[in-house]
């Protein structure tokens, strides 16, 4: 018991020294980078706004969300607050500006997180399908993938291809040197990550697990989070070099060893510093490398950090 007390101790040592270390990090560095005062007039349509003449998708940073279909998952105020990573429908999410989503689903077409669930994916393909009716020139990368200790669900490719084929821009490395005008009036890269089914491939409708990358830390130390992604990031090519998209995760995750287990407390720790971490790219000459960011619980000034520096890309100005 008494080394049980001791270890929870220790970690919240840890988690409160690391904490400073990103407000200190903040106050000494600010969040000040090329396009961070832009704020898009419409986020539902802030890559028509940027002009889909202009933007190539190498240019993008993608908003996107973590775990992003548990708005309801699991019990309210019983399960939910340890596995609720987003609190807007899809449609609302990509309403706001966000422009990546990532779905974990089970054999029978589920969405889940771990054990606990939430509705069947028709919600979320129909949600999709809702928002690309209503606006002209946004692409949105769909991710899916079958969740760790689950099994696929069968005949999972036919079925994204049956509901979304009209809007799939189908696997071609060439993609990432167009501009979103010429992938109209096409919408959707969809990258289907299954476990054991076959993978897509070249020419596809659906992108395969290679053309999605990242380097996920499973920690609730918002610092090391924070170091961590820098570190890997930096590793990666240039996004005009690159023939994948690769994921950075503004997250911190609880850990079953401390006392806090609910999403938000946790991910809080490090959700206020998305800004902050532009803003390092550019003191450590990573800025030519960020790609895809996502959060927890987007927001719409995490939206706004990821178009402005679209914003300035497109501009020539990062």
């Amino acid at each position: 018991m008494g080394s049980q007390v001791s270890k929870q101790v220790e970690r919240r040592k840890a988690i409160s020294t690391e904490k400073k270390a990103l407000v200190d990090l903040k106050n000494g560095g600010g969040t000040d980078y090329p396009g961070s005062d832009y704020r898009p007039p419409d986020r539902k349509n802030w890559m028509a706004g940027l002009g889909p003449d202009k933007v190539r998708i190498h240019q993008i940073v993608w908003p996107g969300t973590h775990d992003s279909a548990t708005d309801k998952i699991g019990i309210p105020l019983v399960s939910r607050p340890f596995a609720q990573c987003q609190s807007l429908s899809i449609y609302d999410q990509l309403k706001l500006g966000a422009r990546l989503i990532d779905i974990r689903v089970q054999k029978d077409r589920r969405v889940c997180h771990g054990i606990l669930l939430s509705y069947n994916v028709d919600v979320v393909i129909n949600d999709i399908k809702k928002f690309l009716q209503e606006t002209q020139s946004e692409i949105v990368i769909l991710e899916i993938r079958t969740e760790f200790g689950h099994e696929d669900p069968p005949d999972f490719d036919k079925y994204l291809v049956d509901q979304l084929g009209e809007f799939l821009i189908h696997q071609d490395d060439q993609v990432f040197n167009k501009t979103i005008s010429e992938l109209l009036p096409k919408r959707v890269i969809c990258v289907w990550k299954p476990r054991k089914a076959p993978q897509p491939n070249s020419g596809d409708p659906l992108w395969g697990p290679g053309h999605l990358k990242d380097n996920w830390i499973d920690t609730d130390l918002p610092s090391t989070k924070f170091e961590s992604n820098m570190k890997h990031l930096g590793e990666q090519q240039a996004v005009t070099q690159r023939k994948y998209f690769y994921r950075v995760e503004n997250t911190v995750t609880p850990q079953a060893d401390n006392p806090v287990l609910c999403v938000w407390p946790v991910t809080n720790r490090i959700h206020q510093y998305a800004r902050m971490f532009i803003t390092q790219c550019f003191e450590k000459g990573f800025a030519d490398r960020l790609q895809v960011f996502s959060t927890d619980f987007i927001d719409g000034d995490f939206v706004d950090a990821c178009v402005g520096l679209t914003s300035a890309r497109v501009e020539g100005k990062a």
